[in-house]
């Protein structure tokens, strides 16, 4: 295993990978704010069809470079949800 990085080094086609160390898929996606340092998850494409899935912060375990470990297996990471596109933010203004 290599050397640690920061969840900021994660850039799309990293290798994700299960805690039971099954190739899951690849980093689609970054689910963040880089400006707060606030991690959300991940958006990881996965199979032939290339489904996505999100998995939030809280279940990612050691990053590397080129690599995230997931620190759920890979049944559990089957039934997490799909990563739908967050709905364009909007702005009101005060009356």
């Amino acid at each position: 295993m290599g050397d640690p990085v920061s969840w900021l080094m994660i850039e799309p086609g990293w290798q994700v990978v299960s805690a039971d160390e099954k190739t899951l898929g690849d980093v689609h996606e970054i689910v963040g704010d880089t400006g707060k340092d606030i991690f959300n998850g991940l958006a990881v494409t996965t199979g032939l069809l290339r489904h996505t899935k999100y998995v939030p912060s809280e279940q990612v375990g050691t990053i590397e470079e080129g690599r995230v470990h997931l620190r759920i297996g890979a049944a559990a990471f089957k039934r997490l949800g799909s990563h739908a596109e967050p709905p364009p933010s909007e702005q009101f203004r005060a009356p």
